[in-house]
């Protein structure tokens, strides 16, 4: 095995067979991000051809993210135990065959289905995908770059998405469905070419079976319970048994993995600042964003009476400058410092989202609207890179996995608790004389509620100012002593 000093994106020259391994995994990071912001537009569609109810179209989103956020811990460590190409490719390959399944089948059921599976493929190939890019390239500079690009490709995706589901709806909602899996199949073939041989970890003791059926568990409880809390009522007896139920199984699972000596999550990674930091920030910035696009698409169609189309490219401006920055926010996070852009980008967001309760009824787009998508985009551009960033460096190449999976699985919870409370307080301020002026105002409190978790998250990143920057020196040595303790024992797949 070749040190990070000999290896070629160690000398800042990446091969083709490099950048082939970096355009694979980003296009599986493309395909879940556009997967997720396809479907929303398709839904009235689905609905009216399938004769589906709105609750049973609101599982065709909920079943994604539940498979998605429910095993994204067991598809982590499955990366690192049973290896982390391997993993990649059979759940890319899972995943083209349900978007060909969701784009021929005619019955509500069987399409939740196939979101259930996607998401679940989903949940192997996004921190598989992560962890074979932060064990390819060195920490520093070129992993910064490598991730900036892979961060990227998430926000390009999701806004591309909401464009050709405006355009592909308009012939068939069956194109929304089908488009994802003619792209699965391209990467795969490219992956097995491309992807490097990843090594297994050896030194482990054992699999978790114990920690993996009660994690998967509870994190599946979980979305389920959030998923469903603003329909049931989040002061129902159901929601707080299953609240109580989920809080149970967490119990049991640190118990678990405190006593298990090979965890699905060693918990000794979370006694870092930086990585807790990352977590949670990771939970607050996909949360108020998914409340604001949510709450933003809903005033622009409902209160405006604009098509998915114009929706889609009012959110354009946001996804571009992301787009734009992506060469560039590797040496941006080399000079500053993730501790520092973390906190400058949520501030970036809070002013956006603040800046947004200026809307009316008839706004003029380039002095109320762009703004703010301006910039929540600078603020994307800015904070998704620095978390993956912050959350990967420093770990041992094989608990990549690992944090790559809690990364993910914070963002997917963040996304689902923080949706259903910002739902839940435009429910609860519903008027009962819904003239657009009255909707308009039951959405202000949450918008409120959205700018008021960004700026949780900017007061949680705030401490990071404090911390040290490590030394280059620090760090290649430290990917130089990994390497050569790797080359001791190497087991290929």
């Amino acid at each position: 095995m070749t040190s990070p000093l000999t290896h070629p994106a160690s000398e800042g020259r990446w091969t083709p067979r490099l950048w082939g391994t970096l355009l694979v995994l980003c296009a599986a990071m493309f395909l879940d991000a556009l997967d997720v912001s396809m479907v929303g537009v398709a839904l009235p569609s689905i609905g009216a051809d399938l004769g589906l109810s709105t609750s049973t179209l609101q599982w065709i989103v909920s079943g994604y993210i539940l498979g998605y956020g429910g095993l994204l811990l067991l598809g982590g460590r499955t990366a690192d135990l049973l290896g982390r190409r391997q993993v990649f490719l059979v759940a890319l390959a899972v995943f083209a065959l349900a978007s060909l399944l969701g784009g021929l089948v005619d019955s509500g059921p069987l399409l939740i289905a196939s979101r259930f599976i996607k998401g679940l493929s989903a949940a192997f190939t996004a921190p598989a995908g992560l962890s074979i890019i932060t064990t390819t390239f060195p920490e520093g500079p070129l992993r910064n770059r490598a991730l900036s690009i892979y961060t990227t490709c998430a926000a390009t995706g999701f806004s591309m998405g909401l464009v050709l589901s405006g355009l592909l709806t308009e012939a068939s909602w069956r194109l929304t469905m089908l488009l994802p899996a003619p792209i699965a199949v391209i990467a795969l073939v490219a992956g097995l070419k491309m992807l490097p041989r990843s090594e297994r970890e050896t030194n482990h003791r054992g699999y978790d079976i114990p920690g993996a059926v009660i994690g998967t568990a509870s994190m599946l409880l979980l979305v389920f319970t959030v998923v469903q809390a603003p329909e049931v009522g989040w002061a129902s007896a159901r929601t707080l048994l299953s609240f109580l139920a989920v809080a149970a199984l967490l119990t049991a699972f640190v118990l678990v993995e405190r006593r298990s000596p090979g965890p699905l999550v060693r918990l000794g990674v979370l006694r870092s600042g930086n990585q807790i930091r990352a977590q949670l920030g990771a939970m607050t910035f996909f949360g108020s964003y998914i409340g604001f696009q949510f709450l933003a698409t809903l005033y622009l169609q409902t209160l405006l009476g604009w098509s998915a189309l114009q929706t889609a490219l009012a959110f354009l401006p946001a996804g571009l400058l992301v787009a734009l920055s992506a060469t560039k926010m590797g040496a941006v996070v080399d000079r500053f410092g993730t501790p520092r852009l973390i906190p400058v980008g949520f501030a970036l967001m809070v002013v956006g989202y603040a800046l947004f309760l200026r809307v009316d009824l008839d706004p003029v787009y380039a002095a109320v609207i762009l703004p703010s998508m301006l910039l929540i985009g600078a603020a994307c551009a800015l904070v998704f890179p620095s978390l993956n960033i912050q959350a990967t460096n420093g770990v041992d190449d094989h608990e990549q996995g690992m944090v790559s999976g809690l990364l993910n699985t914070s963002v997917q919870v963040g996304g689902a608790i923080f949706l259903a409370v910002v739902t839940a307080v435009v429910t609860a301020n519903a008027p009962e004389n819904p003239t657009p002026q009255a909707v308009l105002d039951s959405y202000r409190p949450g918008l409120t509620v959205v700018t008021g978790i960004a700026v949780i998250g900017l007061l949680i990143t705030l401490p990071g100012l404090r911390a040290r920057r490590r030394p280059q020196s620090v760090v290649v040595a430290k990917s130089i002593l990994k390497e050569a303790e790797a080359d001791r024992v190497p087991v290929r797949d």
